[in-house]
């Protein structure tokens, strides 16, 4: 695969710079996957707003999605981002393994949304009754429905991006999953 390069401040158009600002003062630095979308003259900004669009989802609730998503897509960079991010929002260690076994002990209503989720990434889009049930039994509403399949496609953007790139993680390393038979 070509050497997909990481661009910097200098190299990227006015308007990805100022984004590069945003986010040096949010992040604290550039993560290299966005810097990657800064190789297209709208990507970053585009990506960014569909990122950061308003959603009936709480923080909690899209890092669910987040980790399931990019655990079935094994993706290695937004897993590593995403646990941080869990943590960020009050998850442990050890939640974080169970969002992505999508085997939540701690939260029904969290355990019926990363059900929903498996279901639908590995259905591409199509899911047994039974988990549309559980999911709106557990609270959710049709418009909850929408905006996770908002979160989902955000998240497949990302893994394919990292997929398509294999840019270095540049966040702590998430762990790797204990094999069930190992």
């Amino acid at each position: 695969m070509e050497n997909f390069t990481i661009p910097v401040k200098q190299d990227v158009s006015s308007a990805n710079q100022a984004i590069f600002t945003n986010l040096e003062g949010m992040v604290g630095f550039v993560p290299n996957l966005y810097a990657v979308f800064a190789h297209s003259e709208h990507a970053l900004a585009n990506y960014l707003t569909l990122q950061n669009g308003k959603s009936s989802l709480r923080a909690k609730e899209r890092e669910v999605i987040n980790l399931v998503v990019s655990q079935l897509n094994e993706c290695l960079y937004c897993l590593s981002a995403h646990t941080a991010f869990a943590k960020m929002n009050g998850f442990s260690d050890e939640q974080i393994i169970e969002i992505r076994k999508v085997n939540l002990t701690f939260d029904a209503k969290l355990d019926a949304l990363a059900k929903l989720v498996k279901g639908i990434v590995l259905g591409k889009g199509h899911v047994a009754t039974e988990l549309l049930g559980s999911f709106y039994a557990a609270g959710y509403t049709k418009g909850s429905l929408v905006d996770v399949n908002m979160v989902i496609g955000d998240k497949i953007i990302t893994n394919y991006l990292h997929a398509l790139t294999e840019v270095p993680v540049d966040w702590p390393v998430a762990v790797a999953l204990e094999t069930e038979n190992a």
